[in-house]
């Protein structure tokens, strides 16, 4: 005895409800509207924008600035080492010789009650030039003796060539001609003067020199020379009113 077999129905379902009284028919669809009909169909689609390289090429050209100026200054330390090493090179010196104050004189001035300075000095400068193929070309020097920051004497010395292994003795005679100088500078001379250990000097000189190295010479450049820890008995006086 054969049964009928009972197939389901494959389509879908409906229902009808009912409203207020009439019968309408609505379907439930199987799967959900894609989203550019949820959110409307106008929507302009989604377009990756391109990556920016502005950044990385600072980054390139950065590093290449740094790599540039790294072997700028790799050369410049080998070019230093190989020129010493040639050339040996050494300041050259400056040593005082002679000293000797021939006139220092203070004198007072009745109708202000200015105080002056009158002095003289013989000074000589020994320059040394250690180097063998260094040569130093001078401008005139310039020279001045202080005390306390009071100008003693002024004056120069010529300029000059100072070829190499060589030493050259500068002469010059400094003076004041009667500059004005505050009471308490002539209280401290006047004590300074009195000692065994002379009066305190400092010598200044200032000039600009060329530098020749082998074939090859420099620009001018500025330099200044200091020698301090200077004493000087003054063996002359001249006995008038308001000198002493």
């Amino acid at each position: 005895m054969n049964a009928d077999r009972v197939y389901p129905n494959s389509k879908p379902t409906t229902m009808n409800p009912t409203v207020n009284g009439n019968a309408t028919t609505t379907t439930t669809p199987l799967f959900p509207a894609p989203k550019s009909q949820q959110y409307g169909a106008s929507r302009p689609a989604y377009r990756p924008q391109p990556k920016r390289r502005s950044r990385s090429r600072c980054c390139c050209c950065f590093l290449w600035s740094t790599m540039i100026i790294i072997a700028l200054i790799l050369l410049a330390a080998m070019a230093g080492g190989v020129m010493y090493v040639l050339y040996r090179p050494h300041r050259p010196t400056f040593t005082l010789t002679t000293l000797r104050i021939s006139q220092f004189n203070v004198t007072t001035n009745s109708k202000d009650s200015t105080n002056h300075l009158a002095s003289k000095l013989d000074l000589a400068i020994s320059s040394r030039n250690p180097n063998k193929r260094i040569t130093f070309t001078y401008d005139p020097i310039s020279v001045t003796v202080k005390s306390n920051d009071v100008n003693v004497g002024v004056g120069s010395f010529p300029s000059y060539v100072h070829g190499t292994k060589n030493t050259t003795v500068l002469k010059a005679t400094l003076a004041n001609n009667g500059d004005s100088i505050e009471e308490s500078s002539v209280t401290k001379l006047k004590s300074d003067t009195k000692k065994k250990t002379g009066l305190p000097l400092e010598i200044e000189m200032e000039t600009k020199v060329k530098v020749k190295i082998g074939g090859m010479k420099t620009s001018r450049i500025g330099i200044r020379v200091s020698c301090i820890g200077i004493h000087a008995v003054i063996t002359t006086t001249t006995t008038k009113e308001n000198i002493w």
